[in-house]
């Protein structure tokens, strides 16, 4: 029963889900400053504070996102878009574009290209885009992050030549006189590090403001940001958002493991920080990606029988291994990059090794491809199968002609995961799939890929229910991050983080999902984001 209690903020008449397996459903819930003082009924509900009317909707705990790039997603919505650049000639008259907008002399990239769209899916090569970039030089990324197309002048500027040798888990893609075609995949991507010049702090605060607009457009109050080498900078950025009060959502930002001793050396330990900014999670790579025919498997691909993929160097000299053992050690959260099955054994050997002295909460990001035997080893180890649903809908299109229909019966096996009892997490890997929660929901719940072609669903023996997929998108995220007791549930005392939704994903049929919006997104006891012009949407009095 509700007490009486003078609360801020009332949201009554709704559908409210709570995430609390006791008690699932509610009508209305209390909010006293930025926590969540009381759920029940709609009559029981106060009339004393704001009061929203929520006319049915479904509330649901505010989204966490489990896996993004998320500076990066926020600088990218103002870089060259080729996402959906359906052909070569299209791609390169974008980029020609782009570079006539910003100007000579100055660097394209981001883009998140992918060239499985095109007929052939062929990689781009330099040639296609040098003539319309004469004095900008470019590296744009595949979607996947896991290669990348430079220009001649990036090349040049980078000393990469046909002498230049591939580097230990990377490859340098040439063409039948042994010249780079343009094309860097994985480690060689570093060779552009060093030229490309570093975003600037004010620039990153900036590219934050911008994710963080669109994660309250979509409901994500909390998210897990998957750093890149330039961690501590992002870091410096949340930092600044924080103090001005702008950080609308919760962060927990790791950072590259073979840097695990900087973190030591400051005495910081998992899930360190505050409300709002947490940091003490170390991010790895065992593999590469499906897409760019990197990620490691057992069987070699069937479009390139040679290939069984590509091992990061730290996984075969043994620094993943000492950094993994000794991070845990100085109670640091260890999170692992592996896509391909090779990958996930590797990395579950590693933490199988380590004497389990108290509840560390390993992570394997993507667990895309596994068997029978990796998804017993998951829950019998108590793994964090860290999964984004969305790729599911994507690489269903083309995964079987790489990889045959037997292995991608275990591709996002999301339904036997959770059958084993493996602790399922989701997100989005933005800007790898769009940030928008429900999409990936509509993912994991129908597995509809996005060329129509499976309209029962991609492997649909994986699909999962509604219920599952929220709670994969907000109590399990939580418990993911050592945040168990303060996010994922509208209870009593967890802090008030909602998103209410246009559509009831309860009743509505399945393939309809994907066009639900948010209508209000409430973060520490506020309203931070109401859409406009939604037809029944919540009032407030």
């Amino acid at each position: 029963m509700l007490p009486t209690i003078l609360a801020a903020v009332i949201l009554t008449n709704g559908k409210i889900w709570t995430g609390n397996p006791q008690h699932p459903w509610a009508e209305a819930v209390e909010i006293e400053g930025n926590r969540i003082v009381a759920v029940g009924s709609s009559a029981e509900a106060g009339k004393n504070g704001s009061v929203i009317d929520l006319k049915g909707r479904l509330a649901v705990p505010g989204f966490i996102d489990n896996h993004t790039h998320f500076i990066d997603g926020g600088f990218e919505l103002s870089r060259v878009q080729l996402r959906d650049a359906a052909t070569p000639q299209e791609f390169a008259r974008r980029i020609g574009e782009y570079a006539k907008k910003i100007g000579p002399g100055k660097w394209i990239v981001g883009g998140e290209w992918d060239h499985t769209i095109w007929n052939p899916p062929t990689l781009p090569t330099r040639q296609m885009i040098d003539a319309v970039t004469p004095q900008n030089p470019v590296f744009v990324s595949r979607l996947d992050g896991h290669m990348g197309l430079a220009n001649s002048l990036a090349l040049k500027m980078a000393n990469v030549t046909r002498e230049t040798p591939d580097p230990p888990g990377g490859t340098i893609v040439r063409d039948v006189k042994g010249e780079p075609t343009g094309i860097l995949k994985d480690a060689a991507t570093s060779f552009l590090d060093p030229v490309i010049p570093s975003a600037t702090t004010d620039e990153r605060v900036a590219a934050g403001r911008a994710g963080l607009a669109e994660a309250a457009r979509f409901g994500v109050t909390a998210f897990v940001d998957m750093s890149s080498g330039e961690a501590y900078e992002d870091f410096r950025a949340y930092q600044q958002l924080e103090k001005s009060g702008d950080l609308t959502a919760r962060v927990y930002l790791y950072t590259p493991i073979l840097e695990y001793k900087r973190l030591v050396a400051a005495s910081v330990e998992k899930a360190f920080g505050g409300d709002r900014l947490r940091i003490g999670g170390l991010k790895g790579f065992a593999d590469g990606s499906l897409g760019s025919s990197t990620a490691a498997f057992f069987e070699p691909f069937l479009d390139d029988p040679k290939n069984r993929g590509l091992t990061m160097a730290a996984m075969t000299d043994g620094r993943m291994k000492s950094a993994v053992i000794d991070g845990n050690v100085h109670n640091l959260q260890v999170a692992i990059h592996a896509i391909g099955d090779r990958a996930n054994d590797e990395v579950l050997k590693i933490y199988e090794s380590i004497p389990n002295e108290r509840e560390r909460r390993f992570r394997i990001e993507h667990a895309q491809h596994l068997n029978p035997d990796l998804i017993k080893r998951f829950a019998a180890d108590r793994v964090v199968a860290s999964m984004q649903p969305y790729h599911a809908i994507d690489d269903g299109r083309w995964a079987e002609a790489k990889i045959g229909h037997e292995r991608a019966r275990w591709t996002y096996a999301f339904r036997s995961l959770l059958d084993a009892g493996a602790i399922v997490t989701f997100g989005s890997d933005w800007t790898v799939a769009p940030l928008n929660p429900i999409l990936g929901i509509y993912a994991a719940v129908t597995r509809r890929t996005l060329d129509g072609k499976n309209p029962n669903g991609w492997i649909p023996e994986q699909k999962i229910t509604v219920e599952e997929a929220l709670r994969c998108y907000t109590a399990n995220n939580a418990w993911a991050i050592f945040r168990e007791n303060d996010i994922g549930k509208i209870v009593p005392g967890m802090l008030a983080d909602i998103a209410v939704l246009s559509d009831d994903l309860f009743a509505i049929p399945p393939e309809k999902i994907e066009n639900a919006k948010v209508d209000l997104t409430i973060f520490d006891g506020r309203v931070i984001y109401e859409r406009a012009a939604s037809q029944g949407a919540a009032s407030r009095k």
